[in-house]
């Protein structure tokens, strides 16, 4: 992961995110890495409260190679009740205090633009919002303001009843369309294109089935207006479609990344990045053996489905 300056390769073709204080090189699958300080997440609630053990995990997942680190004090597992702004920061502040000087950009998962923006001011240089806006729509202009980076995450509902409806009409078309008017209220605020990743949601008001649909057509909501995220990393889906308990799910989180990144996807979110990184590299270099010598993989939508 290189920061530098936001640059295009060409008029069309994204090449990097544009973050506060540089940029994330899209060349090869970004993996971001997982930082929970919540006493109630679905995967490792309650493991990292302790600001040093948070610290402590986020410089393990930087060793492992994780290109950015995704920090959040709010659980949004399904059925999760919303957690106070003051005490969502009581969590954040130490741990970011703590991990701001690692070599990676840092995210901060909140739908709050006062937490967001007292994760920038602490050095935070990502706002990760699961509610694509509807949660708090003055976060596009505080990003627009500071330059920060912005993901857009689809989610219907909030994340107490976001499961009581996963039936669509047209699952891939409604989240694409939802996403699209998202990154339209982004740049309204006055948000730059290089500044939005979108995330179809994995899990998020989804059914199991829902959530491999929406994977196996990552590459579709690039059209929203953003390189694609997606976050598979542990979730029900998996042991719904194979009978896996929660702490068995690292290889199909590991498989899903690569087959969303054949689809289009290029950023990753997910707990075990070691497993995830070194997949992710193997598939990236048997793509790069199929392309002449000195080209550039070519951004597309899908590679198939």
């Amino acid at each position: 992961m290189t920061r530098s300056p936001p640059e295009r390769s060409d008029g069309s073709v994204r090449r990097r995110w544009s973050v506060r204080g540089g940029s994330v090189s899209l060349d090869r699958p970004v993996v971001m890495g997982v930082v929970n300080v919540t006493p109630d997440s679905f995967s490792d609630g309650g493991r990292h409260l302790d600001p040093g053990d948070a610290a402590s995990r986020a410089r393990g997942l930087v060793e492992q190679g994780a290109d950015l680190l995704d920090v959040g004090a709010e659980s949004t597992r399904p059925g999760a009740e919303p957690v106070p702004t003051d005490e969502e920061w009581r969590r954040l502040e130490p741990v970011l205090e703590r991990i701001t000087e690692l070599p990676v950009p840092i995210s901060v998962d909140t739908r709050r633009v006062a937490t967001a923006r007292r994760a920038l001011e602490a050095g935070a240089a990502i706002v990760n919002d699961v509610s694509g806006l509807s949660s708090d729509p003055a976060l596009a202009g505080l990003v627009a303001e500071t330059g920060a980076g912005l993901v857009l995450m689809h989610m219907r509902g909030t994340p107490r009843d976001m499961q009581d409806d996963t039936e669509y009409d047209d699952l891939v078309g409604e989240v694409l369309e939802a996403l699209k008017r998202s990154v339209g209220r982004a740049r309204s605020a006055g948000c730059s294109a290089e500044q939005l990743v979108v995330d179809p949601g994995i899990g998020f008001g989804k059914s199991a089935g829902g959530s491999l649909r929406l994977l196996a057509r990552a590459g579709t909501f690039s059209r929203a207006g953003g390189p694609v995220m997606v976050g598979p990393s542990r979730k029900s889906f998996i042991g719904e479609t194979l009978g896996l308990p929660l702490d068995e799910r690292v290889e199909a989180t590991a498989s899903a990344c690569v087959m969303a990144l054949e689809r289009g996807a290029r950023l990753f979110r997910v707990h075990d990045v070691k497993a995830v990184r070194r997949a992710l590299d193997m598939a990236a270099a048997i793509r790069a053996a199929d392309r002449p010598a000195g080209s550039r993989e070519p951004e597309s939508e899908e590679r198939s489905g």
